[in-house]
């Protein structure tokens, strides 16, 4: 009887001695967490301050008017973002316009229709493309890229000139356009690895149940797959959207550093950050870098305002959806 008395005491505090480890633990993994998404916040805050004290001259002299004048001319202490963010939104447009039907497509072929060999092949070659450094693929459009689109364009002038955006031929490879197409070969491999994995977590027994009640593979994907990942695959788009909007060296190679506003793709333009890259280390005046904190300041708005876009367009796919 005391033996039994004894064990059922020690278990008691057994039980008693982990209640009190789960409750650490579980403090401590609360506490850890909340740390670590006070410090992004911080960081964040950190962030947005550097860069307003930076720019307060320029905020300061041109106001809001910065954001719509296009002269930049810093031996005259002349500036103006407007040309800049159209370039950003250009470019940044038509990379996605590209990149994410090719990303999807990929995701779909990977993870529903290659076979496992296949796969196992193409899966890693996607994953390597985003790997590949950023001044690599400015090299190689420098070299590869711009010449063919300099010698392969006149086609679309031909064809589609009396469209504004396809304008006259250029002589150089450098342009708006080149460097929309570098941005979508950056972009696919981000849109198309998140989407693969998100394809795959859909639960096979619908798919079956849909094909064994006579839909077709394509009436699978429209009816079941895409609707149940379209949050998913939303926020694939616009993480590869912010990769576009703030890649600097690849574009800076490509697109020709232009000032003006032009309807024609096959000009040479210029976005925000590539102009922060390129000139920032050679600034020629306090005025001048601080322009160039102003134009840090506006990507880092645009990137704010497009991640609150993403989230607000998941949870309405997912309201949907529900």
């Amino acid at each position: 009887m005391a033996a039994t008395l004894g064990t059922a005491s020690a278990r008691a505090r057994t039980r008693r001695r982990l209640k009190r480890i789960d409750r650490t633990a579980d403090w401590s993994l609360r506490a850890l967490c909340f740390a670590g998404a006070a410090v992004i916040q911080l960081v964040i805050l950190d962030i947005a301050y550097q860069l307003i004290h930076g720019g307060h001259l320029a905020i300061s002299r041109f106001g809001l008017d910065f954001l719509t004048h296009t002269a930049w001319k810093p031996n005259f202490n002349v500036f103006g973002a407007g040309s800049l963010i159209f370039g950003t939104a250009v470019t940044s447009a038509m990379g996605m316009l590209i990149a994410a039907p090719i990303g999807i497509a990929i995701g779909l072929f990977l993870s529903m229709l290659a076979p496992r060999g296949v796969r196992s092949v193409v899966g890693p070659l996607v994953e390597m493309l985003a790997a590949v450094p950023s001044v690599i693929l400015g090299f190689w459009g420098i070299l590869v890229l711009g010449p063919f689109v300099r010698d392969h364009e006149p086609f679309l002038h031909r064809s589609l000139g009396f469209i504004p955006l396809f304008g006259a031929p250029q002589t150089s490879g450098a342009s708006v356009f080149t460097a929309g197409l570098i941005l979508a070969i950056m972009v696919v491999p981000i849109v198309a690895s998140v989407s693969r994995d998100l394809f795959l977590t859909v639960p096979r027994e619908l798919q079956d149940g849909a094909e064994a009640l006579g839909a077709t593979r394509w009436e699978v994907v429209r009816g079941i797959v895409l609707p149940s990942t379209a949050s998913g695959v939303a926020a694939a788009a616009f993480l590869g959207l912010g990769r576009a909007l703030g890649e600097a060296i690849a574009v800076t190679q490509v697109i020709g550093a232009g000032t003006a506003v032009n309807a024609s793709l096959f000009r040479t333009g210029d976005t925000l950050a590539s102009r922060i890259a390129a000139q920032f280390q050679g600034a020629t005046s306090e005025l001048h870098k601080s322009a160039l904190f102003y134009l840090a300041v506006i990507l880092l708005a645009i990137g704010l305002v497009t991640n609150l876009l993403a989230q607000w367009i998941g949870r309405r796919f997912d309201h949907r959806i529900a």
